[in-house]
């Protein structure tokens, strides 16, 4: 029997993704689904599962001549065998409402603050939605037979920030917008009841399990490293960068701790009227340092740095980057900065100013921007392969991003020893996500046991704290990609060099790896023709 060409199974699998996942879609700049969302009851959900083993048969029965291509097969293939594990055996559609709350909220988000739809478009997709809004949680309560408790806690926070997006929504868009927002509130609203239910008898099984932690490490990441080897990477990378901070912290005051001198150091934030100001500052030196020293072509894309919007603070607590979308005409991504509600008491803001400390907002800049994860998506986004557009782990994308947090401070970037200080303090904060990440799921640590982890070792508030691991316990395999995602790039690098010899610059691997998007490491180290380094 005759197989398709890779590059129309390709095609067929982006049909099938976008239809499965409406918000998805809107996010992506398709918007072919824009007035609907995506359904993942058990009935709702086998015709997809069905086709999506279809096209895995196809892509493996498939051949493709050039090895670009091949390369995209794998990582194609790789997806859709981490999206089957995940509906199939993991099943957050049963275990996490928050499932579903974000799905929800993203198909509201995504329609309001992107600029690629008209204001009549925007309307008609925002009617159709907030008026599937009942349904979509008739679903979720009939598909969540096995909730968990932090999940639910998590669900209960996320439901009341977006009640606040769904009242925003009602004003100024016609009668349809504002009576369908008023009965997807109500919906909401009922909805928290049944969460609050769901809390009595909530399981405590959070934790994924070792097998299916280590099949992602495989299929989502490509790794070759199973959860105890990260552990021991997680243990040595921790030591090392402690007793790294402990001397960078007797440069800056010889009496006390690394965590007191962050302390001191943290105290020292710009107001809340310069908050935004201050970021697009540092945006933007981040950018002309990029470009100065020619690092990596700057896209032709704008970053904008914007206040937080009202209905979003309830789940963006510091700050957030969210990007164009991949088949978008509007080129611009958001970074968002959270600021203090002035209602707060001025303890409370000052607490929260604190995370904005002005010694961090350069490597925060460069790590969202320049050349982080505005710069690297964009990059992304401009391959001709849809797969390259849309496919990406979070342990290339965040590698990157962590990754040229060091590579910055080799090339000049930070002006101070605060600045190299706080770089540190933010890598040693990723180290610790591999433990987290790892104990959480494959070792038995418990969420209390985490929280005192994150408070206790790096002086977490315990509110962040809580917010941070509860995100760990929904995610697992993602908080460990910041720092090995780093060490891969790095071994990459490295590998590079020594192939390049004397032709080996730093733009020269920079533009090499971003042709690859955010496919994962070894499926570069495959392009690169680095395997047998």
């Amino acid at each position: 029997m005759a197989v398709a060409p890779f590059r129309e199974i390709e095609r067929s699998y982006f049909d099938l993704r976008w239809h499965l996942d409406p918000v998805g879609a809107t996010q992506a700049g398709v918007k072919t689904y824009d007035d609907r969302y995506g359904r993942f009851s058990p009935s709702a959900l086998a015709p997809h599962l069905a086709a999506l083993k279809s096209i895995a048969s196809a892509l493996e029965e498939t051949t493709a001549d050039e090895r670009e291509d091949e390369i995209d097969r794998t990582a194609l293939l790789n997806e859709i065998r981490v999206t089957l594990r995940r509906f199939e055996r993991e099943r957050p559609q049963a275990k996490n409402p928050g499932f579903w709350l974000s799905h929800l909220l993203g198909g509201l988000h995504f329609l309001l603050g992107r600029r690629d739809r008209t204001p009549e478009e925007r309307a008609v997709s925002l009617a159709g939605r907030l008026e599937d809004v009942p349904g979509l949680l008739d679903d979720a309560r009939a598909t969540l037979v096995e909730p968990v408790r932090v999940f639910v806690e998590t669900a209960l926070r996320i439901n009341e920030g977006g009640l606040s997006l769904v009242r925003e929504v009602a004003s100024g868009l016609g009668e349809r917008v504002a009576a369908a927002a008023d009965a997807a509130a109500a919906a909401m609203a009922a909805f928290a009841h049944d969460l609050e239910r769901w809390l009595e008898s909530a399981s405590d099984q959070f934790a994924l399990g070792e097998e299916d932690f280590n099949f992602h490490l495989h299929y989502e990441h490509a790794l070759r490293d199973t959860a105890p080897e990260l552990w021991r990477y997680g243990l040595h990378l921790k030591e090392e960068l402690e007793l790294d901070l402990a001397a960078r912290a007797k440069r800056l005051d010889k009496s006390k701790t690394w965590q007191d001198v962050a302390d001191r150091l943290r105290a020292d934030h710009p107001p809340a009227s310069a908050l935004v100001d201050a970021y697009s500052g540092e945006m933007a030196r981040a950018r002309d340092f990029v470009a100065t020293h020619g690092l990596v072509p700057i896209p032709d894309a704008p970053l904008d740095v914007v206040p937080t919007p009202a209905f979003m603070r309830p789940i963006i607590p510091f700050a957030a980057y969210d990007p164009p979308g991949a088949y978008s005409p509007d080129r611009t991504g958001w970074f968002y900065v959270t600021l203090p509600d002035p209602a707060l008491p001025p303890s409370t803001q000052e607490r929260l100013l604190r995370d904005h400390c002005r010694y961090e907002l350069g490597v925060t800049a460069l790590h969202e921007g320049y050349p982080g994860h505005h710069l690297h998506l964009v990059h992304a986004q401009q391959q001709p392969s849809d797969t390259r557009k849309v496919v990406w782990t979070p342990l290339t994308v965040e590698g990157w991003a962590l990754y040229c947090e060091d590579m910055m401070g080799e090339e000049g970037f930070y002006q101070s020893e605060e600045e190299q200080f706080f770089q540190r303090v933010h890598l040693l904060w990723r180290a610790t996500r591999i433990l987290l990440d790892v104990g959480l799921h494959t070792r038995g640590m418990t969420f209390e046991q985490a929280v005192e982890h994150m408070t206790t070792h790096l002086r977490v508030d315990r509110a962040n704290a809580e917010a941070e691991v509860r995100r760990y316990c929904a995610e697992p395999a993602q908080p460990l990609c910041y720092a090995v995602g780093r060490r891969e790039i790095l071994e990459l690098r490295k590998d590079f060099r020594a192939a390049q010899g004397k032709a080996f610059t730093l733009r020269r691997f920079h533009d090499a790896l971003l042709r690859y998007g955010g496919l994962p490491v070894t499926l570069i180290r495959w392009g690169l023709g680095l395997n047998e380094q």
